[in-house]
């Protein structure tokens, strides 16, 4: 299919054999045709490495070896490498024991398809959550504001497992990947690093595929009581202050692809977080940052009051 999008599926693999079948028969299925699956395997023990080389006898196929430095570090070498063997295609993301719809590809190239071809775009979409079975269970949380850096910031709201980058995305997050020593996790990443650079988010209401949910999970559906619970812990023990000093981190490896505007918000944001009580509350306030519902919000407020942000 020369006159579509040639895409670039990035999967990172490590003892996927319960799942990674069916993940790659729902790859196999799609309605866009024109996709080269590039699978690194960081290690696995189980049968994975079998089940990517028997899919590869009948698809386009690559297979890395990984790192061995976890999910976030593989797909960062995973970008890095994809810029440098396919120049100018597109990227998708692909956890190794999901089931895309059949238009997960086609939707994704569509939505990112007008505008600047210069500009970098994120395609991005709610999931449905399912089952160990693959039955069903809920939709993943609408995102009702808008996306942009000012939310990035402080929250992702891009899951990994949906991610399509046009072209010139793709060439941004590699290049910096290869900068990069440490994410939080390598969506989060790519949500700040791109609107950052003044890329353009589209985010999918409509789910682009079924979410398995099993214990083995790298990270759950995030959305229920406990979950919650969990969160407002880590504010407590240091671990949201501890993220953002990564991603500022990795931000500043990028400074020289942030636009003035977000270079200059990303300053202010460093500042207020060093800021006694009520030059952090000032500073927040006047940055406008925001998460996407009133009780996460209210978690953001809680973070800066306390420092711990």
């Amino acid at each position: 299919m020369p006159d579509t999008p040639h895409v670039i599926i990035l999967m990172a693999v490590y003892n996927g054999e319960a799942a990674l079948a069916d993940q790659l028969d729902s790859i196999a299925a799609q309605t866009h045709e024109n996709w080269h699956l590039v699978a690194s395997d960081d290690g696995s023990t189980d049968r994975s490495a079998e089940i990517l080389s028997r899919f590869a006898q009948d698809h386009p196929v690559t297979i890395l070896r990984g790192p061995g430095q976890g999910a976030a570090r593989n797909f960062l070498s995973l970008l890095d490498h994809a810029t440098e063997a396919f120049p100018g295609s597109w990227v998708a993301l692909s956890d190794q024991d999901d089931h895309w719809y059949p238009d997960k590809l086609a939707r994704a190239c569509v939505a990112l398809s007008p505008g600047q071809p210069d500009q970098p775009a994120l395609y991005c979409s709610r999931v449905m959550i399912a089952d160990a079975d693959l039955a069903p269970l809920k939709p993943s949380p609408a995102r009702p504001r808008p996306p942009g850096f000012l939310n990035a910031l402080v929250q992702n709201i891009v899951p990994g497992n949906t991610v399509v980058l046009n072209p010139a995305a793709a060439r941004l997050a590699g290049e910096v990947a290869g900068r990069v020593d440490r994410v939080v996790v390598h969506d989060w990443w790519l949500y700040q690093l791109v609107t950052g650079a003044g890329g353009r988010i589209h985010h999918d209401d409509a789910p682009s595929l079924l979410y398995r949910q099993h214990a083995a999970n790298e990270i759950g559906a995030n959305d229920g009581l406990a979950a919650r619970l969990a969160r407002i812990g880590m504010i407590f023990d240091g671990t949201y202050r501890a993220w953002n000093d990564i991603n500022i981190a990795a931000l500043d490896l990028a400074a020289d692809r942030l636009t003035p505007q977000s270079a200059l918000t990303l300053a202010h944001f460093k500042a207020a977080r060093s800021r006694g009580l009520f030059g952090r509350v000032r500073g927040f306030a006047r940055l406008g940052l925001y998460r996407q519902t009133w009780a996460s919000s209210a978690t953001l407020w809680l973070q800066i009051v306390l420092g711990r942000c």
